[in-house]
């Protein structure tokens, strides 16, 4: 079966281009492809979540160096490269728990300090766009071969849980965890995949249950809730799911919810994958504890989607992700292999 994949980022265009966004904010019912101009609509566009997923975020980010480099072409080229440093810095200030952000935005600096010595603030902007070209190609790559390692995983199952969104809306074609069940298809295997909604934002309802229908994937849609029942009734073999930041020891922030997931599955003694690229691990960190947890407005719980749901004034806890630690993780599967058990020490040969 062959099928398109979904396009949630693309540049439009050559070095005088813009980048195009799928406005992930009005998914299920609109296809609305947002045209990004400006450092301003880019960042505004991250924190909104109109384009959301750890790889996704880093892809984006590279091209915001672009965007950056394109308003800065009449300038010197000192004062070009410290315009665009200050525009990559504001984007990393966008939201603080996806490495892939910070890692793609070290590239983009890296061309920049290659780059005093060229004749002009044009020749900036063709550097950075082919290295935002080459981190989107490279992204695309390893979506695939972590897909072809993930369905290993997942050969001969009948039932899969997920957790959020790692389609191709997350990153730059078919994803992370999805990315797996998307190559079982390929192969002609047939997944009956269980979706979280994931409250509060319910990426798992409008996201990845509309991405696996536009691949004609059987997908049931289920409460957070009753993702125990769903494994106590045998629905489901495995879990897959992506991830935001992997530490040095294979501790792994993704969505709010995944801690519980993974305590479940242990529970009912379901092997717990985790489908990430090597961008996402930060070997500066060793323990869960020291990753930055983003915390977002308290009205995405009193008033998700336009309609208050909780006394006006009730105090509110919005973390954004949550930590599973790596005893509770099977395997994390990379686009270099597969890591099991996952110790520091097999992150680290991994991951260099």
């Amino acid at each position: 079966m062959s099928l398109v994949p979904v396009q949630s980022i693309r540049w439009v265009g050559d070095m005088d281009g813009h980048l195009e966004l799928l406005d992930q904010t009005k998914l299920p019912l609109d296809v609305t492809l947002l045209p990004i101009r400006s450092i301003d609509q880019l960042f505004e566009a991250i924190v909104s979540l109109r384009v959301r997923g750890a790889p996704a975020i880093g892809i984006a980010a590279a091209y915001g160096a672009v965007i950056s480099a394109q308003k800065a072409r009449r300038l010197s080229v000192a004062d070009a490269i410290k315009q665009i440093t200050n525009d990559c810095e504001i984007l990393a200030t966008s939201r603080p728990t996806a490495v892939n952000l910070f890692w793609a935005l070290d590239r983009m600096r890296a061309v920049l300090k290659r780059s005093p010595n060229v004749a002009n603030a044009d020749e900036i902007v063709r550097a950075l766009l082919r290295e935002a070209l080459v981190i989107h190609d490279e992204d695309r790559r390893m979506c695939h071969t972590i897909g072809e390692y993930g369905a290993d995983l997942l050969d001969g199952l009948t039932g899969v849980l997920t957790h959020c969104n790692t389609g191709g809306l997350a990153t730059s074609e078919y994803g992370t965890a999805l990315s797996a069940i998307f190559t079982a298809q390929d192969r002609g295997q047939t997944l009956q995949v269980y979706a979280d909604e994931t409250r509060p934002l319910l990426q798992g309802a409008r996201l990845t249950a509309w991405e696996l229908q536009q691949r004609h994937i059987p997908c049931t849609l289920i409460c957070d809730s009753m993702a125990a029942q769903v494994m106590r009734e045998g629905r489901v073999q495995a879990v897959i799911v992506g991830a935001d930041r992997i530490t040095a020891r294979g501790d792994t922030a993704n969505k709010i919810g995944t801690y519980g997931v993974a305590i479940l599955a242990k529970h009912h003694g379901i092997p717990f994958y985790v489908a990430a690229p090597t961008s996402t691990f930060d070997l500066t960190i060793v323990e869960g504890s020291e990753i930055p947890i983003e915390q977002r407005n308290s009205d995405e719980i009193t008033n998700a989607f336009g309609r208050q749901t909780a006394p006006t004034g009730i105090d509110v806890y919005n973390p954004a992700f949550d930590v599973t630690p790596a005893e509770l993780i099977t395997a994390i599967v990379t686009e270099r292999g597969i890591i099991a058990p996952v110790t520091e020490e097999l992150v680290r040969q991994m991951v260099k």
